[in-house]
C-alpha cells in the first residue's frame, strides 16, 4: 500500500524582475509543489503576493515546460526540433564558438539577457565570467530603468533613497509614472497603512488604470511631458516661499541656477506642455510644498521616453527643495540597489577578459546590431529573455535572426517565440531547483534560497550551463570549477559596502533573510554618493556629458508623420512576457485592449470592442478598441507584450516601437513612439 507523506512547507524566494522580490511559503506534498503562498514572516511580503506567483504551480508544470536540449531541424521561424543530448548540445555549441574565434574574433559572439530570472548567480554571475573569459561582444543591459537610473544618479548619486518600511509615516505619497497596483504591491500595501494615518495618495500617470482607481486622486499627463511638470511645482514653491532653505544651504548645490530654470516654467506654459490644467499644477505644488512628510515614489514607465533620464532627474529634486530628505517617511524613490552592493569584481571577474577594449553593443539596438554590425554578429546565445518579444523594432529584430549565417542559442523553460528562430535550445530549470542569493531594487533584503525541488528532467540552471561550457572550453578552473555556495560567498565579500556588515553565506542559511545596514541606516544626507558629497540640483557631471547641467523640459524626438502617442505600458498579469503563455491569466488579460480618448473614436468612425489595425513605419498590429476617458485625446495606451499568436490575431506590438536611445544611460525609448490607427476593412495598403 502506496504511503504518502505529510505536507510539509518550505521557503522560496520570487526571482521574477518586480521590485517587491517576495518572500515565499511553499507547500509540498510527496515531492510536488502543491501551493505558493506569501511568508507571512517575511518584513515587507507579510503573506501577501500576486496572484502571478499564486500560479507558479501551473508554470514550474506546464505541459509545454522544455525538458531536453533540442535541436533545429526545419526553417529558422518554424517550431522544428529534435531531441539531443547535453554531450551533442556542448560539442556543437563549443565546436562552433572556436570556429567563429578562428575566423572572425570572440567579438562575433554576442550574449542576449536581462532578468527573467533575478538570482545573483543566474542573471550576472557565472554567464559574465563565462562571457567576459571568452573575449565576446559585451551587452549594454538597459532595457529596463537606464536612462531613470542616470538621471536619478546625477541628482542623489546612485540608487539611493528612503527605506519603503518608513513610507508609512508619510503623508503625501506622489506615485509618478507607475501602476503601483500591478507593479509593485507591497508599496500599495504600505501606502494603504499610511492613508489610515491620514496619508493622501496620488497618482501621476498618462493612463488612468488600477492604480489611478485606488488612489485618492488622479493627475492625467501627456506622454513625455512629466519633467515640465515637476519644473512648474518647482516654480510654485520657489514663488510662495515653500521651500527649506536651511536644508538647501546645507545639502544641496546648484539652488540658484534651478531656480532661474523654474521661473520661466509657468502653470500656464506647463498647461500647455502637459494638459494639466495650471490650476492643478498650483493645487498640486502647494500640497506637495505644504505637506510632511512627502514621498514620491518614481516609476519606470515615464523614463522610456526619448527624454526619460532628464524627467527623473528632474522629479527627484523636489524633495531637497522643501528638506524632506530630513524627515522620517520624507523623499523619494526610483530604486534602492545601492544599498545591497555585492562583490562586483569577484562576482563577475571583468579580471578574465583577454581584450577590455571589446565593442558594446546595446541590447535595445538588437535589430541594427544583427543586421548592420561590422564584423557581423555570428553567436547570438540568448538567456534570461525573449527579445523575440521585447526588443523594440520587432521587425529588424527578427529580420536579423533569420540569417542563415547567425547560429543562435536559447536556454528557456519554453520555446518562445525567439527559439523559433534557435539552432540549439537549451532547458533550463525555475529558480526552484536552483541554489542563489537574491537581492531586491526596492526593499533592503538580502535572500537566500535553497532548492525546494529535485531538478526536473534534464534542465540545467544558467550558472551550471556556463560553468560547463568554460570547463569543456579550458577556462581558468579557480573562476569555473566552483559550486554556487562558493559564488555567493565571493558576492558577499564586500568591503567596499559597510552595509554588507554581517551579512554572511552562513547568516542567511540560518536566517533566510537579512536586511542591509541591520535596520539602522545613518541619515540619507550623511552618505549622498554625488561627486560634492550633496544633492546635486546643478551637476556639474551632466554638463561635462554634454548634457544640461540644469533639469529642463525637452521635446520628445519621434517624427510626428503619425497622429498618435502610443503607451506600450504592463498589464496587470504579465511580467514583461514572462507567464503570458499561462491559460489562466491569459483569461484574466482577456486580448490585448487599445485604450483610446472617446473624441478620437467619435472622430475616427470607431466603435468600442472594435477591431483595429495600428502601424507607422516600423511595423503594424491589429487590437481590439477600448473607448472611453482613461487616455488624453491623441494618446493610446496597450499593455502587455503577449506572445504571437495567429490563431487570436495577436502580433508583437514591440514591431512598432523605436530602436533610438533616451538621452542618458543608453535606455530604451518603447513610449516615445507614434502611429496611426485604421479600420480594418477599409485599410488602404501601401
Amino acid at each position: 500500500m502506496k504511503t504518502t507523506a505529510a505536507p510539509i512547507t518550505v521557503r522560496s524566494v520570487c526571482p521574477f524582475d518586480c521590485p517587491d522580490t517576495c518572500g515565499l511559503s511553499v507547500t509540498l506534498e510527496d515531492g510536488m509543489i502543491t501551493k505558493i503562498t506569501g511568508d507571512q514572516e517575511h518584513p515587507v511580503t507579510r503573506g501577501a503576493i500576486c496572484n502571478k506567483v499564486r500560479q507558479l504551480t501551473d508554470r514550474f508544470y506546464h505541459p509545454d515546460r522544455l525538458l531536453y536540449p533540442m535541436r533545429r531541424t526545419g526553417p529558422k521561424g518554424s517550431f522544428s526540433f529534435e531531441r539531443i543530448s547535453w554531450e551533442e548540445a556542448y560539442d556543437e555549441i563549443t565546436n562552433r564558438m572556436k570556429d567563429i574565434i578562428n575566423a572572425h574574433g570572440a567579438e562575433a559572439i554576442l550574449p542576449y539577457s536581462f532578468y527573467g530570472n533575478m538570482g545573483v548567480l543566474n542573471a550576472e554571475g557565472m554567464d559574465r565570467r563565462f562571457f567576459h573569459r571568452l573575449g565576446a561582444s559585451r551587452l549594454d543591459r538597459t532595457i529596463c530603468n537606464a536612462a531613470g537610473a542616470a538621471g536619478y544618479s546625477y541628482t542623489m548619486g546612485g540608487s539611493i533613497g528612503i527605506d519603503p518600511e518608513e513610507t508609512v509615516h508619510t503623508k503625501l505619497f506622489l506615485i509618478w509614472g507607475c501602476n503601483l497596483v500591478s507593479t509593485n504591491m507591497h508599496q500599495t500595501m504600505l501606502a494603504s497603512e499610511a492613508r489610515k494615518n491620514g496619508a493622501t495618495i496620488i497618482h501621476i500617470d498618462v493612463h488612468r488604470n488600477r492604480t489611478s482607481a485606488w488612489a485618492d486622486r488622479f493627475v492625467h499627463i501627456r506622454p513625455g511631458t512629466d519633467a515640465a511638470l515637476a519644473l512648474g511645482m518647482m516654480h510654485v514653491l520657489i514663488r510662495d516661499g515653500l521651500t527649506d532653505a536651511a536644508f538647501i544651504g546645507l545639502h544641496t548645490i546648484g539652488y540658484e541656477e534651478l531656480a532661474a530654470q523654474a521661473a520661466s516654467y509657468t502653470p500656464q506654459l506647463v498647461e500647455g506642455i502637459t494638459g494639466v490644467p495650471a490650476a492643478e499644477v498650483e493645487e498640486l505644488a502647494r500640497l506637495y510644498g505644504q505637506s510632511s512628510p512627502t514621498f514620491i515614489r518614481i516609476g519606470n514607465g515615464l523614463q522610456h521616453h526619448d527624454n526619460g533620464g532628464m524627467a527623473v532627474r528632474t522629479i527627484s529634486c523636489l524633495p531637497a527643495l522643501t528638506g524632506q530628505w530630513n524627515v522620517r517617511g520624507g523623499g523619494a524613490m526610483k530604486g534602492n540597489g545601492w544599498y545591497a552592493r555585492l562583490n562586483a569584481r569577484k562576482l563577475v571577474r571583468p579580471d578574465l577578459m583577454p581584450d577590455t577594449n571589446v565593442r558594446t553593443v546595446s541590447m535595445n539596438q538588437l535589430g541594427d546590431a544583427l543586421n548592420d554590425l561590422t564584423p557581423p554578429v555570428k553567436m547570438l546565445f540568448v538567456y534570461n529573455s525573449n527579445p523575440a518579444i521585447v526588443a523594440p523594432d520587432q521587425n529588424r529584430v527578427r529580420q536579423g535572426l533569420m540569417r542563415r549565417d547567425l547560429f543562435t542559442v536559447a536556454h528557456d523553460l519554453f520555446l518562445t517565440d525567439t527559439c523559433k528562430y534557435a539552432d540549439i535550445v537549451l532547458p533550463a530549470t525555475s529558480h526552484f531547483e536552483n541554489l542563489d542569493l537574491y537581492s531586491s531594487y526596492w526593499h533592503l533584503y538580502l535572500q537566500l534560497h535553497e532548492p525546494v525541488m529535485e531538478t526536473m528532467g534534464e534542465c540545467k540552471s544558467n550558472f551550471t550551463l556556463f560553468k560547463e561550457l568554460g570547463l569543456r572550453l579550458g577556462f581558468e578552473r579557480d573562476a569555473f570549477d566552483i559550486n554556487e555556495e562558493q559564488m555567493i560567498r565571493e558576492a558577499l565579500d564586500s568591503k567596499h559596502n559597510p552595509l554588507l556588515e554581517g551579512i554572511t553565506f552562513d547568516e542567511l542559511k540560518a536566517n533566510t533573510w537579512m536586511k542591509a545596514g541591520s535596520g539602522s541606516l545613518p541619515p540619507i544626507t550623511e552618505r549622498i554618493p554625488t561627486p560634492s558629497g550633496k544633492i546635486e540640483l546643478y551637476s556639474d557631471s551632466m554638463r561635462q556629458a554634454g548634457l544640461p547641467p540644469v533639469p529642463v523640459h525637452t521635446p520628445l524626438r519621434e517624427p510626428e508623420t503619425y497622429p498618435f502617442l502610443l503607451t506600450t505600458g504592463p498589464n496587470h498579469s504579465f511580467i514583461n512576457s514572462t507567464f503570458a503563455n499561462q491559460e489562466k491569466l491569459q483569461k484574466l488579460e482577456k486580448e490585448p485592449f487599445l485604450h483610446m480618448h472617446s473624441d478620437d473614436a467619435a472622430e475616427l468612425g470607431l466603435t468600442d470592442g472594435e477591431r483595429v489595425k495600428i502601424r507607422n513605419d516600423r511595423g503594424e498590429a491589429e487590437l481590439t478598441l477600448r473607448i472611453g476617458q482613461d487616455v488624453l485625446p491623441g494618446v493610446l495606451v496597450t499593455q502587455g507584450l503577449w506572445w504571437d499568436d495567429s490563431r487570436r490575431g495577436q502580433q508583437a506590438v514591440n514591431a512598432l516601437t523605436p530602436q533610438r536611445l533616451a538621452d542618458m544611460g543608453g535606455g530604451a525609448t518603447f513610449f516615445s513612439n507614434r502611429v496611426e490607427v485604421l479600420k480594418l476593412g477599409t485599410v488602404q495598403e501601401e
